[in-house]
């Protein structure tokens, strides 16, 4: 029993070492934007400042917050929307059989394994033709492409699901729309948490479709801080601060939800 804790407590060295190692930017991101433009150098990266100031942090902030607001008004609709599609499609094609649903599935899955960048020209025609542009145009683009990936997750789940619950639920006079909104959808908040998750973080750290669909006034927030950096001085300790505000609404998304997250994957949100 001994000799097996001690394998046990070998894995930690590995694991340790991966998390450094994965901690060393948010590191470097913390030092440098506590340090004064004159503390940054390349020799001195690792060093920390010789003084805590949140001056960086309010430049940064007073900059980005018009974005900030751009990107929370783009990623909470979009991920709520996708969301309750994916569950519609999930629960019609694992639990409605009709003909060609066989067919559907593989079809929708398909758009995962499509790149952004292979449909950008006419994905900008589109938008264009339709007048869809600005934020609503980059919202809609991420809710269809979310849709694959939030519909193979609920049909996942509601597949595992045994049938017996719905002929129950017909037995007692339940219409399809009723088992869905009245069985269905309560117990599926463990997937709700997992495609929410997923496309929060999906839109929020999204880029190349927000600097082809957005104008100057409507850029989220990953624009916003690419175009901080100026073209000839770049002040990388507000540049560093406005990273860590970019990247802090995903950071405690995952850090306050990231055990419903795990726990939504293990209850089968994903199996199959």
């Amino acid at each position: 029993m001994s000799r097996l804790n001690l394998r046990k407590n070998w894995l930690y060295i590995p694991l340790i070492g991966l998390t450094i190692f994965y901690l060393i930017p948010m590191y470097l991101i913390l030092v440098t934007g506590f340090k004064s433009f004159d503390e940054i150098d390349l020799q001195t990266m690792w060093q920390l400042p010789q003084g805590i100031a949140f001056d960086n942090y309010i430049e940064a902030y007073n900059q980005l917050a018009p974005y900030l607001k751009n990107s929370f008004k783009l990623v909470i609709p979009a991920a709520l929307i996708s969301s309750i599609l994916g569950s519609i499609n999930g629960f019609v094609l694992s639990k409605w059989k009709f003909r060609g649903a066989d067919i559907i599935f593989p079809f929708i899955l398909f758009g995962m394994f499509i790149p952004y960048q292979s449909i950008i020209i006419p994905l900008v025609q589109f938008m264009s033709a339709a007048g869809l542009t600005g934020l609503w145009g980059l919202g809609i683009a991420h809710i269809i492409y979310g849709l694959p990936i939030t519909t193979l997750t609920f049909r996942n789940y509601y597949a595992s699901l045994p049938q017996e619950l719905l002929e129950a639920a017909k037995i007692d006079g339940a219409s399809m729309l009723g088992i869905y909104r009245h069985i269905l959808l309560p117990i599926s908040i463990p997937s709700f948490v997992v495609v929410l998750i997923w496309q929060f973080t999906s839109a929020w750290n999204d880029f190349l479709f927000a600097v082809i669909l957005t104008g100057n006034t409507e850029w989220p927030i990953t624009v916003a801080l690419n175009n901080m950096a100026g073209s000839q001085i770049i002040s990388w300790n507000v540049q560093m601060a406005g990273s860590l505000i970019a990247a802090l609404p995903t950071l405690l998304v995952y850090i306050f939800l990231g055990r419903y997250f795990l726990r939504g994957l293990m209850a089968g949100s994903l199996k199959g």
